[in-house]
């Protein structure tokens, strides 16, 4: 690739990186995970770049994210670990409540397996069609639905023990 592209793609990645791991972090719920695997999304891109014909290069990453989170799961599946839930943290609520809300829904992504976790980012997070969401996941509609419609329960049945939580702290 010559200066000139190397260049691009360098400013390029500067300017997109917060907004990257944000979404990564949504989707790891972990910052550690979240900068991995957008420094691997990156890396992928800038191997590509040369070749990139795509003119959403914000797209072409994302994608490259999504399919490598999946990739991770995928991976998780099949590993023997064990989930143990975590006690509450209760802590001093913050005088915006869009920083309430944040702590919560991240809590409460967390307790979403990460299909679930990586489907209601693109569906609600990214605001994706059902269409969208199955071409980035390489699975059917039928399978996204599925999965959104299982989360989304499972969001239900969490969220309101966590509000109520943060409504009682003092």
């Amino acid at each position: 690739m010559d200066e000139d592209a190397t260049a691009v793609f360098t400013e390029f990645a500067m300017a997109r990186t917060p907004a990257l791991i944000r979404v990564a972090y949504l989707l790891t719920g972990d910052q550690h995970a979240a900068e991995d695997l957008v420094q691997s999304a990156l890396a992928k891109t800038y191997a590509r770049w040369g070749s990139l014909r795509h003119r959403d290069p914000e797209g072409y990453v994302r994608t490259v994210m999504y399919r490598e989170q999946v990739s991770w799961w995928r991976r998780l599946g099949r590993s023997r670990e064990s989930v143990l839930p975590t006690p509450a943290d209760l802590t001093v609520p913050d005088p915006s409540t869009h920083t309430d809300l944040r702590v919560t829904m991240r809590a409460a992504l967390r307790l979403l397996s990460p299909a679930q976790r990586t489907v209601v980012v693109l569906r609600y997070y990214e605001d994706l069609t059902e269409t969208q969401v199955a071409d980035i996941l390489g699975c059917s509609v039928g399978t996204v639905r599925s999965r959104t419609s299982r989360a989304v329960s499972r969001l239900r049945e969490v969220l309101p023990a966590t509000a109520l939580v943060l409504e009682t702290t003092p």
